[in-house]
């Protein structure tokens, strides 16, 4: 895996130019420890910092054709890179090297801008075609790879983090505050805007060309969608044959993403989707697998039990790292900087300390991310479902103003075991994609922001602001099932969040990770699939399960999702949330003027108190002030002082209105 970065000019570079270009080469040096390159020529600056994984000897970058007029600086792997280098060598191409850097190149060279539609891989690239006054950028289907760009007056400015832009000094380092709401609800900015004011990514599966000071971007590919017609797409096979297809095509996948001139591991959680991809590559090397578990000392927290079982199945040899609240607090401003937005996810965290831990022993792993995307893996997807088609009924039985008389008086009386599932259901919830699939599901929703930030901020969360971007992609797939609908939207928002997680915090380790699971092909087998076979009743991936059987222990096949839960919360109800509050309610954090004081001073004391659940809106709101911290105000990576002592709920403090407590409870 590697860093990528550049400037290029519309027809010249400005002065100092180059140097900026090389001042953000040092900034990646995470993602490439092995080797640093740099092209130079008077239109363009490409920078390059390498994580040796193909030939080791020869592959350095940038790289060039044979007469030096086509340039690239790339991050990635394409896997199908030997067939497409005969096919291309047949063609009279001619190769110095064995990567597949020069593939890309003579690729381009044959196929122009389509010359993505050949690889099979993840990747982010730059081709500089110097005598076209052409940059050409990529990048992979589903967005394992990220790539970022912005404008500076008539250069172009690229990179693989944002902080590599924001080194050159052309763009400032501004918020771009519509962005909060969404932020805040769904954890990420979906779509190619991004926390930074002026940087954009370049989303999954698109290309974008900079010539004569214009910028084009077009799509090369999507998921692909079957109409809903109780049809089962382009499978005729309803049984078996479909089972039987989908290990094949996982299988394959696997092997492919066993390429390396270095040492290879798995990252185990004890989950179906990393346990399988763990048995498939047991079976296919010649040497004992090398396995990396993280768990918490909060036995309630670990998968431990369950990654131990699966090693031992199939004679792995078994790594593990155990960390505690010290670890975890202590290393989050760092991946924050890694992480150049707000982490989405506690579980970023752990995952930085098992790479950590596989980099003391290989320099590649394959995971089991996508799986629940592609497949209906997490439970939200049958209640979703659920609550949809009740919720149809039921709004067009029901007149409108009893359902408002249920909603705001009936479900609020329930006994309070089944008031925090009618609160989430049909009963509660309005009838429309915004409030029943996005806002029901958000970390913080829309009502919860109005109640916790200030005033011109609460003013700007709505529907429109969180939710655009979801809304745009479900009604895309408007011709489609309703789960594929549903997935198709998660695949393109919630999953480009998640592969980010994975790509920032293993290169924040300088390892490479790799994910069988999204392999085009594998993805454009399981989206043509009748929605039965994905979830079926509460039964969540059944294909995989299906095609799982005799690999793993029945325990493991059958055994509910755990989703690799971070006892954050519960820290915040120890001596930790004195910590957080005095991030969350300084002097800086008041004066930025983002969040009511008042109320999050109380979120805060419920909570620690444990009367109501917050752990996701404090984990936000902690995550924001930090990177304002760290990016907006300059002030670098920030440090949490651990606790001295054990803290206690002080009373006298104000508490939550009853509307924000019932929110709460709501998104629990």
């Amino acid at each position: 895996m590697c860093g990528i970065a550049g400037i290029v000019g519309v027809r010249r570079l400005a002065p100092g130019d180059a140097d900026r270009a090389r001042r953000m080469a040092p900034v990646l040096a995470h993602r490439g420890p092995d080797e640093s390159g740099f092209h130079l020529d008077d239109q363009a600056a490409l920078a390059h910092r390498r994580l040796s994984i193909i030939d080791l000897a020869s592959g350095q970058q940038p790289l060039c054709n044979e007469d030096r007029s086509v340039w690239i600086s790339y991050n990635g792997e394409i896997y199908n890179h030997a067939d497409l280098r005969r096919e291309l060598e047949g063609a009279g191409h001619r190769y110095r090297t064995r990567s597949d850097t020069e593939t890309i190149v003579h690729a381009y060279e044959r196929w122009g801008d389509r010359c993505v539609e050949r690889f099979r891989g993840m990747f982010a690239f730059a081709i500089w075609d110097s005598l076209r006054g052409r940059l050409l950028l990529a990048r992979d289907r589903l967005g394992i790879k990220p790539l970022y760009w912005a404008r500076a007056g008539d250069r172009l400015i690229f990179a693989s983090e944002i902080k590599a832009i924001l080194e050159t000094g052309l763009v400032p380092a501004a918020v771009h505050e519509a962005a909060l709401p969404e932020l805040l609800a769904t954890r990420y900015v979906s779509g190619a805007q991004t926390l930074f004011r002026g940087i954009l990514k370049l989303l999954p599966g698109h290309i974008l060309v900079f010539e004569d000071g214009e910028v084009r971007e077009r799509q090369y590919w999507d998921v692909p969608l079957v109409d809903d017609d109780g049809g089962n797409g382009d499978h005729a096979d309803d049984g078996p044959g479909l089972v039987a297809r989908f290990r094949e095509l996982l299988e394959e996948s696997v092997r492919l993403r066993l390429m390396s001139d270095v040492p290879l591991g798995v990252f185990l959680s004890g989950g179906i989707d990393s346990s399988v991809v763990a048995a498939i590559m047991a079976s296919q090397i010649d040497r004992p697998l090398e396995t990396f578990s993280v768990a918490f000392k909060e036995r309630a927290f670990s998968e431990l039990q369950y990654s131990r079982q699966v090693a031992a199945s199939i004679s792995a040899n078994a790594h593990v790292i155990v960390i505690d609240a010290a670890d975890f607090f202590g290393a989050l401003p760092r991946l924050v900087w890694h992480e150049d937005e707000p982490i989405a996810h506690p579980s970023s965290v752990p995952l930085y300390f098992v790479s950590r831990l596989a980099r003391e022993h290989v320099t590649v792993v394959l995971t089991g991310e996508g799986s629940d995307e592609l497949l209906a893996g997490y439970g939200k997807y049958p209640r979703a479902l659920w609550n949809w088609r009740l919720g149809g009924a039921y709004s067009r039985v029901v007149p409108a103003a009893l359902r408002s008389a249920v909603a705001a008086r009936v479900v609020p009386g329930l006994p309070a075991s089944v008031q925090r599932y009618a609160r989430r259901s049909f009963l509660a919830v309005g009838h429309t994609p915004e409030d029943a699939f996005f806002d029901n599901f958000a970390a913080m929703p829309l009502a919860v922001q109005r109640r916790l930030l200030s005033p011109r901020l609460a003013a700007e969360a709505t529907p429109v602001a969180a939710y655009a971007a979801s809304l745009e992609w479900f009604r895309k797939a408007g011709h489609a099932p309703l789960l594929d609908r549903v997935l198709y939207t998660d695949i393109k928002t919630y999953l480009v969040e998640l592969l980010m997680k994975q790509d920032q915090m293993s290169m924040a380790a300088s390892i490479e990770s790799r994910v069988p699971f999204l392999d085009h092909v594998l993805v454009e087998f399981a989206a043509r699939l009748p929605a039965h076979w994905k979830l079926n009743g509460l039964t969540t991936k059944r294909i995989l399960r299906e095609a799982a059987r005799g690999l793993l222990p029945r325990e493991i096949l059958e055994r509910p999702k755990m989703g690799f839960p971070v006892p954050f919360g519960q820290w915040l109800r120890g001596p930790w949330a004195r910590v957080v509050r005095e991030v969350l309610l300084d002097r800086r954090s008041r004066e930025r003027g983002l969040i009511d004081p008042a109320a999050v001073e109380a979120l805060t004391r419920e909570h620690e108190a444990g009367r109501c659940d917050a752990t996701e809106p404090l984990w936000s709101l902690l995550n924001l002030e930090l990177w304002y911290r760290t990016f907006i105000d300059g002030q670098g990576v920030q440090v949490l002082a651990p606790p001295s002592g054990a803290g206690t709920a002080a009373a006298g403090h104000p508490a939550p209105s009853e509307a924000l407590e019932e929110e709460l409870r709501r998104s629990a």
